[in-house]
Parts: C-alpha cells; sequence; structure tokens
C-alpha cells in the first residue's frame, strides 16, 4: 500500500513535489507557463521542498504494448510474469516508484481532441497496475492505493470553454483524468483552468487569473509549516 512519502529536513517536514508536463510546446506551451508559476511560487515560499520535473516527452517513458499487457494480466491472476513480459513489468515498476516518491503532484494538461494527450494516456497505462496503483475485491470492486496525496492539475484548451455551444468542443479532459486520480486514491485535487486561450477576445484577463490561481494553489499546498 502507498503512504504520504515526506521526507525530513532539519526535524521540518519536507514537501516532495512532481510536475508531470504532458505537453510536447516548451516555452509556447499555455499550460506550461501556469505551471511555471506553481513551481516559481513553491520555490519562493517552501525552498526546502524537492521538486522532480517529469517530461513525458524525453523519451523515457516505456511502451505500454504486448508484453506489459500481458504481464498486467499475469500479475491480476496472482501469478509472477516471465521473460519479456516480465522485463516490461520491472519498467513498469520503476516508473510506478518514480511517481509514487512524491506527496504532491502538478500535472500540466492541455486538451487535446477534447481529451488529454496521448502521452499522459500512456503514463496512466504504465503506472496503473494491480498491487501498485490499485487494489481489486470481486465483491467490492477497486482501491485506489495512492494514499495521502494531493495533485493540482493545470487544464488548458485552445478553442472549448465552459458554456460555449457544442461546435467549440467538449470536455473529455478534465472528468477523464480527475476520476483516473480518484479511481487510483487522490481524492485531493486542485484544478486550474485556462481555456479557452486562444479563439477568444479576452484571453489575457483569463491568462492573469490562471496564473493567480496557479500562484495560490501553490501556496496552499507546499507553504513550509
Amino acid at each position: 500500500m502507498c503512504v504520504r512519502t515526506h521526507s525530513l529536513l532539519n526535524g521540518r517536514t519536507t514537501v516532495k513535489l512532481l510536475h508531470i508536463s504532458s505537453s510536447p510546446r516548451g516555452r509556447d506551451s499555455e499550460s506550461l507557463a501556469v505551471a511555471r508559476t506553481f513551481l516559481d511560487t513553491v520555490r519562493e515560499v517552501n525552498p526546502d521542498a524537492s521538486i522532480d520535473e517529469w517530461d513525458l516527452w524525453d523519451g523515457a517513458l516505456p511502451p505500454f504494448g504486448p508484453d506489459a499487457v500481458a504481464a498486467k494480466m499475469t500479475v491480476f491472476a496472482g501469478r509472477q510474469p516471465s521473460g519479456d513480459a516480465a522485463r516490461a513489468w520491472d519498467a513498469a515498476i520503476a516508473t510506478f516508484r518514480r511517481f509514487d516518491a512524491a506527496d504532491t503532484y502538478l500535472f500540466s494538461v492541455p486538451m487535446w481532441n477534447a481529451g488529454v494527450p496521448y502521452i499522459l494516456k500512456q503514463f496512466i497505462d504504465v503506472v496503473s497496475q494491480p498491487g501498485l496503483a490499485f487494489g481489486f475485491d470481486p465483491e467490492s470492486g477497486y482501491t485506489g492505493l495512492l494514499r495521502g496525496k494531493r495533485a493540482a492539475v493545470v487544464y488548458t484548451s485552445a478553442v472549448y470553454g465552459p458554456g460555449r455551444p457544442p461546435t467549440f468542443g467538449a470536455d473529455f479532459q478534465a472528468p477523464y483524468f480527475e476520476d483516473w486520480l480518484r479511481w487510483a486514491g487522490v481524492t485531493d485535487i486542485s484544478p486550474v483552468h485556462f481555456r479557452p486561450n486562444l479563439a477568444t477576445a479576452d484571453a489575457d484577463a483569463a491568462r492573469r487569473s490562471a496564473h493567480a490561481q496557479a500562484a495560490e494553489t501553490a501556496k496552499l499546498l507546499t507553504a513550509a509549516p
């Protein structure tokens, strides 16, 4: 079972923050810009915080293909995988361990085709493993094992926005992602929305609001005791 993983520095509890980025756009990314405001605020209010930045596009994320699926189903059945499946399982465990090492998460999640980027879905598929992210009982169903963790999530979209007609898109981004977080046991979720950020006449005002909200959220989640 996963537990909160604060470390101690000079007798004080230290926040272990993991930023998971799913945007490939670098400095052109609105979601990453808002995330930078969050991270800059953390460094200001809690210089002792441990920050790990994980760009899902850096090539380190293992695939989740036939060998990994075979390993997952083998473990689900109570057996140990072998051969190529075992190697795929080891890669999934290593990915999960980095994820689980944090007690506070920051996700930057741009909207792609009404949903999340495929690289983020790949990450979810890799770390969502039995005995790691979840437990299962035939009578009671799933139990999330990521205990004592909290998450801030930056959502951006170029065209979609709440209250806009269906011709401007739909939101399968936040509902899907937050349902996964809760399923895995993360129920303390603080969303920051900046949408729409392109097809709108007032992007600057909404941008300032999103950055201000990111800074305030960072203070609430990570301020030093």
